[in-house]
């Protein structure tokens, strides 16, 4: 098969949708990194033999088409996520690995290759969570679902099913529906925030089941209002995807970094062509061995675009594979982005917005509010510091996830993203008078207002109390939060050295 010059997306290809039947074969692709338009089918073979276009047909989303009649006039549009499901016509493939090539044409992307092994298995029935492929969202598919709950675990999911919006508003952030998880939101605050973008006193919801929580954050806004308020400052914005390509040596891994830095303006282009709202800021490259991993850093505008930096790089690699031949493999994420994990790189190049809030805490403020004095408190953060080390914890504070999961959860961030965004670099020091400097560094503080959960009604909701709905909010967001971040360091620490912590929990944090 000629597949010079094309391409190659065998990625695309769902392993395991390979099944035999009376009179032919089918198998699916699914478009899972950009829109396109499937324009021609050049060639196809199974087992290196040739399929007659005549013989082949493709199914989206119910229209059928032969793959003879595909042409720029008699396209097939291919949305991102849009499953292909391919049926060729003849003889039954038997059970075992089978090779499937293809080559066809997508517009704007020009020519692709596919090449793939799946399996013809036994099918055996299965029992599965029922679904409907037309509307999965309907009220008797939901009901089958809890049906089939009960008929498994003999449960009856009365409160979950106890949801206050329309099951429809919630497609393409769950699937296989069945209710909603109800977590308490309470309001901390107000605090001041002195920020570039966020300035003035907030109301701040927070969704969590840990007693004295709210009530710890609350008193630490306490001392920070007492103060006038922390001074945020957000240092840096990006989001990455790190792709990785494989050469034959170090040296043409080498050269293909210069070719890189030659050519970023028109990876540029490619990327920026894909989004609206993304700007490729630059591409980091770190070379080891025959490889090089490239870090493709993008503003996002308000969504967290770890989606939107994932499309807009593979254009750009799509670039790269068409003018560097010297690529012999190429993958889309190399985990040197660190997705849903805390890393050293982020926390010097950052991943999100990078975020400073800080505070002078005077002695007497400390004292009055929070019953321990500065000079104990700076103390106390010298030997904490220590036990950081020590641990090799992501950061040297104290709990800076229990504000930014509390503030996600309300708010309809990726709960996940907490595994990144609670690294911190906390600093403290006395200045003569015995006040205290306190200021906490959020490097890799990953959020949203726009897409995502933020949308759904109740996080919306959470988000107009703060007032970060609509273009431009999500910078005023990631200041509430740090400056949110910085009062529950001041509560727990001063709770902790003043020996409070301990009986704090047990007068107001059990269930009793």
């Amino acid at each position: 098969m000629n597949k010079e010059s094309a391409l190659n997306v065998s990625h695309l290809y769902t392993f395991g949708s390979l099944e035999t039947f009376d009179g032919g074969n089918r198998f699916a692709i699914k478009n899972r990194l950009f829109d396109a338009e499937l324009t021609r089918i050049s060639e196809v073979s199974i087992d290196g033999e040739p399929v007659a276009l005549s013989e082949m047909s493709l199914e989206v989303d119910g229209q059928t088409v032969q793959a003879s009649d595909l042409s720029n006039e008699n396209s097939i549009e291919l949305p991102l996520r849009t499953t292909i499901l391919v049926t060729v016509r003849g003889e039954s493939l038997e059970l075992g690995a089978h090779h499937i090539e293809a080559t066809f044409d997508a517009e704007p992307y020009g020519r692709m290759s596919l090449d793939a092994e799946d399996y013809v298995v036994i099918s055996e029935e299965t029992d599965r969570i029922p679904r409907d492929t037309a509307d999965d969202y309907t009220p008797e598919i939901i009901e089958a679902r809890r049906q089939y709950v009960y008929d498994h675990s003999g449960v009856r999911v009365d409160q979950i099913a106890r949801g206050s919006f329309e099951p429809s508003l919630a497609q393409g952030n769950i699937e296989n529906f069945i209710g909603v998880a109800q977590v308490p939101v309470g309001l901390a605050g107000p605090i001041r925030i002195n920020g570039e973008h966020a300035n003035g006193d907030f109301l701040v919801p927070m969704a969590t089941t840990e007693g004295t929580l709210i009530a710890s954050y609350s008193r630490g806004m306490k001392v920070v209002n007492a103060c006038g308020g922390v001074t945020v400052t957000i240092d840096d914005d990006c989001m990455q995807r790190a792709p990785v390509f494989v050469f034959d040596s170090a040296r043409e891994a080498r050269d293909f970094r210069g070719w890189v830095d030659e050519n970023l303006d028109s990876l540029r282009v490619a990327a920026e062509a894909t989004t609206s709202f993304g700007k490729l800021l630059g591409v980091d490259i770190y070379l080891a061995s025959k490889f090089a991993f490239l870090r493709f850093n993008f503003s996002t505008g308000d969504a967290a675009g770890q989606n939107m930096v994932s499309k807009a790089t593979f254009a750009a690699c799509s670039v790269i594979l068409e003018k560097v031949k010297s690529v012999r493999r190429f993958y889309m994420e190399s985990n040197f982005a660190t997705d849903k994990k805390a890393s050293q790189i982020n926390l010097m190049r950052t991943r999100g917005k990078r975020v400073t809030a800080e505070i002078l805490i005077p002695r007497e403020v400390l004292t009055k509010v929070m019953r321990v004095n500065t000079e104990s408190l700076a103390y106390h953060g010298s030997i904490a510091n220590v036990g950081s080390f020590m641990s090799g914890a992501n950061n040297n504070g104290l709990h800076s996830a229990n504000a930014i999961a509390a503030i996600a959860i309300a708010t309809g961030q990726d709960a996940a993203n907490v595994a990144e965004s609670s690294a911190a670099v906390v600093h403290s020091d006395l200045t003569p008078d015995k006040s205290l400097y306190f200021s906490i560094t959020l490097p890799s503080l990953i959020i949203a207002t726009h897409g995502g959960g933020t949308g759904l009604p109740t996080q919306n909701e959470c988000l107009e109390i703060m007032g970060c709905t609509g273009l431009g909010s999500v910078n005023k967001l990631a200041e509430i939060i740090a400056g949110t971040v910085l009062a529950g360091e001041i509560s727990l620490a001063s709770a902790i050295s003043s020996l409070d912590w301990v009986s704090s929990h047990e007068q107001y944090g059990r269930n009793r």
